[in-house]
Order: structure tokens, then C-alpha cells, then sequence
């Protein structure tokens, strides 16, 4: 049993109720016992330790669906332990876990081992996303049944995509029968083969060869069309051009159970940004241009992609600090995904409701997680934001094993300045 805490003076944010006022929060055992206007209305109870929030805003804790971790396999990169901490430091309360790890996360031991390990050692929630094929090799499938029953929340071949429709067929209708989530990261291994950024204009300027959106469309296209076919649940893992999202769209029309995800890094960033071989900025899929962002932001508005993600991905000295075409791809993540989030929001593009929803409540609902929620009953996971607090984000401060920040030096105006894990506060800035 621990003590009732109160959080007062609030403006609370609940999008699985469109809650949008000022009020208290009431955390007992862990778990929210009231929030909203009327959760003081019988006064605080007795012995609750009080917290004046004023000034702050109160959301959900943020649900990153999309996560890269060392360990086991790299923990020079990142550990669960460390990854776990540049959550809490941005709000994430809980995240999915890739299985591109050494050995795979393709097994029940291996999921098992995640839970351990963030068990005892990690302070928000992390949730193990399974191997779809061993290996991650693209061959054979893994487990289904025995995996979800060992805690997997989806299945997913992490970084690398899926080329043999015959064997993604088949895994969607085995997923289906378990009320499996297959999510899937879409790039065409012939038409992007050799690309390192976005195929254009600035692609030839800089000498780099390009990678076309059909390469991103022409699969997801594919993944569409077979979700629809076997009824299993879809989730694109990162998109990063309209079409994509009007793909999505029409799927949906067509009656198919499919959703979307997009790295906040399309949406807050653009090719331009790679300026001089600026590989802190070489992803997959590639930064794309500028209409394409602004695109992509629209749609986010109109709510057509369904999550924001940070997809952090830790990678070191060794693997960045190369040529541009031979640096790895991937940028960490987790500790400046609300702030760049917040950008849209200063900016007008998107309302803080839709926001807050993409971050938190919509990832919670797709993966099945007891998440995303500020009703009673609900985990008291809550990141309490200042929504004006400027800040800069150096390399100094950053909490993750990596440095690979493509916001390095960064301007931000909003920050979480306190994250609550089961009622518990893991996280407070200074």
C-alpha cells in the first residue's frame, strides 16, 4: 500500500474521454482514483501528500510504440536500464521493444528476458515486440501462440521488411487467430537497394544516390491489400510520404483493420536538414522534402495516421562518424519526442488533443496496453507538462547511451518536467 497523492491546480488532458479542463488528479495504489474537475469535491483525503501543479498541463504518459534497445546483443548502444531512464525523461511511460537484438527477441526465453530485465531494472513500462520471422531473417516464422502468450504485444520484423508475400499471408492469418498485431516497416529491397536519402534534386546535388517513395508505396500497397484479404490487424510502422497515408485511407475504406504509424523525425524535419553529409540525419526511411513533411503533418491532423513514434534507434561512434552512404541509419529519440511533438502544436498545425491522442492514447489502444488513459482505474502513468519551458537540448544532457540526435543543439519551447510511473514519480527535471 503506498500513500494518496494529489496533483492539484492542473489542466488535464484525457483524449479516451476528450477531457480537456482544470482539476486535480487523485493517484491511490498506484492506480488514478479520480481526475477531472470534481476529483477535490469531497476534499483531499487525509494524508495525501499534496502537489501544486500550476502552470502544468496533465496527459497521459506517452506510449512510444516503436524502440530500438541494445540490449541484449549491443548494450554499448543502449541498455533496457538506460533506455528506460531517456524514456522517463521525455514522458514515455511505456514502449515497445524491437526485437533487433543479438540473438533476436524470436523465442520465449528471449521475451522473457525483457520482462526480467525491465522488471529489475527499468522504471517505466517496456513491452517486448516479437521476431514476425526467425532470425528476423525473412524465412520462417516464429511462434505466434506461444510468444503472445509469453508477453509479446505484436510481431514485427524490426528494422528489415518482409519481401515474400506467400509467407506474410500466412502470417497474417496465424496473427489473426491469436489477436496478433503484424506491424511492418515497407521498403522494396530492389528499388531501395542502393538509396541513402530521398531521391531528387538535392540527392544529385550532394552525389548521394536516392531512394523513391514507390519504394516505401509499392510494399505497403502489397501489405494493405493482404490484410484486407486474410482480416488480420495491420500496422504500417513508419510511413513517411502522402501517398502512403492515402494508401492507408483507402484500406480503411475498403473495410480492412489496418493503422499507421510516422517517426516524429518526418514530421518535424526535412532532406534539407542533411546539409553537409550530416549523418545524425541519415534514417530509413530517408528525410523526406518539405511538402512531403508538411503533408504528413496535415494528415496527422485529420487524424488519417494513426501514432507518432520516436523510433530510436542508438547507434555509436563507429557506425556514425563515417561517410555519409556508409553511415548507419537511425537517431535516438526518446527524450525529445514530446518536445518536437510540441512544435506542431506551438505552430498551430495540430491541436494539443490530437497530439496527446497520437502519443499516448491511439498506440495504447492498437497494441492492446493498459495505457493511454487518465480516467479512474486507470495505471497512474502521467507526464506533467510545461508547455512553455524553453529549452536547449545539448549533447551534455542527453540520458541515452548514444548521442545520435539529429536535435543536437535544438531550440524547444515545452518539456515533461514530471513523469509518474504507477503512481510513483521516476522522472523530474533538475
Amino acid at each position: 500500500m503506498t500513500r494518496t497523492t494529489v496533483l492539484r491546480n492542473l489542466r488535464i488532458l484525457d483524449p479516451s474521454r476528450d477531457l480537456d479542463e482544470a482539476g486535480a488528479i487523485v493517484i491511490e495504489n498506484g492506480r488514478i482514483a479520480a481526475a477531472g474537475a470534481g476529483a477535490l469535491n469531497q476534499g483531499a483525503p487525509e494524508g495525501a501528500d499534496i502537489v501544486d501543479c500550476t502552470g502544468l498541463v496533465a496527459a497521459p504518459g506517452l506510449v512510444d510504440a516503436r524502440v530500438f534497445v541494445g540490449e541484449p546483443g549491443a548494450e554499448h548502444r543502449e541498455t533496457i536500464e538506460s533506455a528506460s531512464r531517456a524514456a522517463a525523461a521525455g514522458g514515455v511511460t511505456t514502449f515497445i521493444m524491437m526485437p533487433d537484438t543479438a540473438p533476436a527477441i524470436d523465442d520465449i526465453a528471449l521475451v522473457e528476458f525483457v520482462l526480467k530485465t525491465a522488471r529489475d531494472k527499468a522504471i517505466v513500462n517496456i513491452h517486448p515486440a516479437a521476431a514476425l520471422t526467425r532470425g528476423l531473417a525473412g524465412e520462417e516464422m516464429t511462434e505466434f501462440g506461444l510468444l503472445k502468450a509469453a508477453g509479446a504485444v505484436a510481431f514485427t520484423n524490426g528494422r528489415k521488411a518482409i519481401h515474400n508475400a506467400q509467407l506474410l499471408r500466412r502470417a497474417m492469418t496465424y496473427a489473426r487467430e491469436f489477436d496478433g498485431v503484424i506491424a511492418l516497416e515497407t521498403r522494396d529491397r530492389h528499388l531501395g537497394a542502393g538509396g541513402v536519402m530521398n531521391e531528387g534534386l538535392l540527392a544529385s546535388w550532394l552525389g548521394l544516390s536516392g531512394t523513391p517513395r514507390e519504394a516505401e508505396l509499392i510494399p505497403l500497397e502489397r501489405d494493405l491489400r493482404l490484410a484486407g484479404l486474410t482480416g488480420a490487424a495491420y500496422h504500417a510502422a513508419q510511413i513517411s510520404v502522402p501517398e502512403s497515408a492515402e494508401a492507408v485511407r483507402i484500406a480503411r475504406a475498403r473495410g480492412a483493420n489496418v493503422t499507421c504509424g510516422i517517426s516524429i523525425n518526418h514530421l518535424s524535419l526535412n532532406e534539407n536538414d542533411i546539409g553537409e553529409y550530416r549523418t545524425f540525419f541519415k534514417l530509413s526511411p530517408p528525410l523526406r522534402g518539405e511538402d512531403d513533411r508538411k503533408a504528413m503533418v496535415d494528415a496527422l491532423a485529420r487524424g488519417e495516421i494513426d501514432i507518432i513514434v520516436s523510433s530510436h534507434d542508438p547507434q555509436d561512434v563507429d557506425t556514425k562518424r563515417l561517410p555519409f552512404a556508409d553511415a548507419a541509419d537511425g537517431a535516438i529519440g526518446l527524450e525529445s519526442l514530446l518536445a518536437a511533438a510540441l512544435r506542431l502544436y506551438h505552430s498551430g498545425e495540430v491541436p494539443l488533443m490530437r497530439l496527446i491522442n497520437a502519443l499516448s492514447t491511439r498506440p495504447a489502444t492498437i497494441f492492446g496496453l493498459d495505457a493511454g488513459r487518465l480516467c479512474p482505474g486507470a495505471p497512474a502513468d502521467i507526464v506533467l507538462i510545461d508547455l512553455e519551458e524553453p529549452w536547449l537540448a545539448t549533447k551534455d544532457t542527453i540520458l541515452s547511451r548514444s548521442k545520435n540526435t539529429p536535435f543536437e543543439d535544438a531550440r524547444f519551447t515545452g518539456r515533461a518536467v514530471h513523469t509518474y510511473v504507477g503512481g510513483k514519480r521516476v522522472y523530474a527535471l533538475g
